[in-house]
């Protein structure tokens, strides 16, 4: 295990992810009607939701008195969870203005992320997958590390149900939220 310092920092020459072409396969899908449990203690459908959402998937957020997995700044991609989640916290105001909801998705349970979001002072929900029933029905990439099975960082936009964008691979983590801003801007919804 690796004890992690500061969360809140990402570390210098971290791998650099590619594309493999994982979600490919995303672009114009309806989301799947899946239940999933909220940090707020209420069932979220994201099949349901009209208009605009940014859903965010990562990892796995660390926290201050637990140790990372082994290796996590040598997997590609794993590392900076708290720093993607700091700055969707830190545009929220942004996307709120381009009439965007937003959610962060992983499959750490409700419980696990109740804690990253009074820590982290979120103020949007995130989603329990732990079952990785979305994962699964949208074929979503994953990775497995200390017997878990994680979902690699990605972000959709997704309006009335169906998939318009997916930011893939996401590097670095802590840009994301500039990036999912700017394609807002140039993209407005048609009304």
């Amino acid at each position: 295990m690796l004890r992690n310092d500061n969360l809140y920092e990402l570390p210098q020459n971290l791998p650099v992810p590619v594309d493999d072409g994982a979600t490919n396969h995303l672009l114009g899908l309806q989301i799947p009607s899946i239940p999933l449990m909220s940090t707020a203690g209420i069932i979220v459908d994201l099949a349901s939701i009209s208009g605009r959402t940014v859903l965010y998937c990562y990892p796995l957020t660390g926290r201050p008195d637990a140790d990372l997995p082994k290796g996590w700044n040598e997997i590609v991609g794993a590392r900076g969870c708290t720093p993607q989640a700091c700055a969707f916290r830190d545009y929220y105001q942004e996307l709120q203005e381009l009439d965007a909801g937003c959610f962060g998705l992983s499959v750490q349970s409700t419980e696990y992320q109740q804690e990253a979001l009074r820590r982290l002072h979120l103020p949007f929900e995130l989603l329990s997958d732990s079952k990785l029933m979305f994962a699964k029905a949208l074929r979503l990439p994953t990775f497995e590390v200390e017997s878990m099975i994680l979902i690699k960082r990605l972000t959709l936009i997704v309006g009335n149900g169906c998939i318009e964008k997916v930011f893939y691979p996401v590097f670095p983590p802590d840009r994301n939220a500039e990036q999912v801003i700017e394609w807002l801007a140039q993209n407005p919804p048609d009304r």
